[in-house]
């Protein structure tokens, strides 16, 4: 890669100007559920989202209020004036290197200041108003968040967002955002697959985190069936399948819905698919904290996690072992919607059948043994 690049070095700026300059070409190589889906290479059927609390690059000491904020700002802009003078060189022996460094990192310092005051209306209006006063925007990262983790405590953090075909755990969907709540994020998502799939399923699975009025009656205006549990009433002798007479048509059809046995079925499909994608996400692919800071950067991530975390080739193939013919097949259709997604399946099926060891235990799924056998083939 050096040679092929003239002597450019790989380091963490070369990454990051990476994901970041080509966002919309990363964003292209998803573009490829679509058509497969036209293809009847994925069941359509049932979506499930669900979020993570990813911890960000930032710690709780850098979070500060207004006031505070701006005292560093003034404090750093002195400090960038004053190496950018000329004589600033000539107080130390100093290379014309470093010099450069520590500008830049005044530079920086004075950037990031700047845009963690431009964020702190956002951070303000989140607050009740008798609280905006204490509202308070990290120096480090101005876009995340504190957020409540899995385990009770509060950190630093981005929502991630994911939507899962049930069928194959085939990851449709990817979203950060700075949001502490999923109530919000059911829309964007919603409008995100349509526009990588081409199309809407029948059922949108979630949590009861996502539930609230404007996310059902968005699903119900788009043609979705809304599964997810109910809330329970305040009130314990209400029946919470009863609408309410505020409720809108949609809230009372949604009510009624749940009480059926095939959509309490359906729902359960959810659990097993979002958590599934979960622990890969956190295990396999280390998405336990951001080692970049700002919105755009995390995007950035998650674009490149969208792409190779996705199980749409190894499911399909697996399904299809016992068929040589159609292996081929899938390689054409794979060629023909997008040249770049051969290089991810093929390293994708080559990591996953090495690192198979244990397959011919008894009580494994066929796939395995399927695996097996083609690991014997070319062996």
């Amino acid at each position: 890669y050096i040679w092929l690049c003239g002597g450019v070095s790989m380091n963490y700026h070369t990454l990051s100007d990476f994901r970041i300059k080509h966002r919309q070409a990363l964003d292209d190589l998803t573009q490829v559920l679509g058509r497969l889906c036209h293809a009847g290479l994925v069941e359509f059927e049932h979506i499930a989202q669900d979020g993570i609390r990813v911890r960000a690059s930032a710690g709780a000491a850098s979070f500060h209020r207004q006031a505070t904020l701006a005292k560093c700002l003034t404090a750093a802009q002195a400090l960038l004036a004053s190496l950018e003078e000329p004589h600033a060189a000539d107080a130390e022996e100093i290379t014309a290197r470093e010099q450069a460094a520590q500008e830049r990192a005044a530079r920086e310092r004075v950037e990031r200041l700047e845009t963690a005051l431009a964020e702190m209306p956002a951070a303000q209006a989140a607050k009740p108003v008798a609280e905006r006063g204490e509202a308070r925007v990290s120096s480090t990262d101005p876009a995340t968040r504190v957020m409540k983790m899995p385990d009770g405590g509060f950190r630093p953090a981005y929502n991630v967002q994911f939507a899962t075909d049930t069928a194959h755990r085939v990851i449709t969907g990817v979203d950060v955002t700075n949001a502490g709540s999923d109530p919000s994020e059911m829309e964007p998502m919603i409008d995100q697959v349509q526009e990588r799939c081409d199309h809407l399923p029948a059922d949108w699975l979630m949590d009861g985190s996502f539930v609230s009025t404007p996310a059902i009656e968005a699903g119900a205006a788009k043609q979705v069936r809304v599964l997810a549990p109910v809330p329970a009433p305040k009130n314990p002798n209400r029946d919470p399948a009863l609408a309410l007479p505020t409720n809108s048509p949609a809230l009372a059809e949604w009510r009624a819905r749940m009480t059926t046995p095939e959509a309490k079925a359906t729902d359960r499909l959810r659990a097993a698919t979002s958590e599934c994608v979960n622990a890969q996400a956190r295990s396999r692919h280390g998405l336990l904290q951001f080692r970049v800071r700002g919105l755009i950067k995390a995007e950035g991530v998650r674009l490149c996690l969208n792409v190779t975390s996705s199980r749409l080739f190894s499911q399909t193939l697996s399904k299809n072992f016992l068929q040589p013919v159609k292996i081929y097949g899938i390689f054409v259709v794979a060629v023909v919607v997008s040249p770049g997604s051969i290089i991810f399946f093929l390293v994708q099926r080559v990591a996953g059948v090495i690192n198979r060891v244990p397959i011919r235990r008894r009580g494994y799924r066929k796939r395995y043994t399927i695996i097996a056998q083609f690991r014997h083939r070319f062996a």
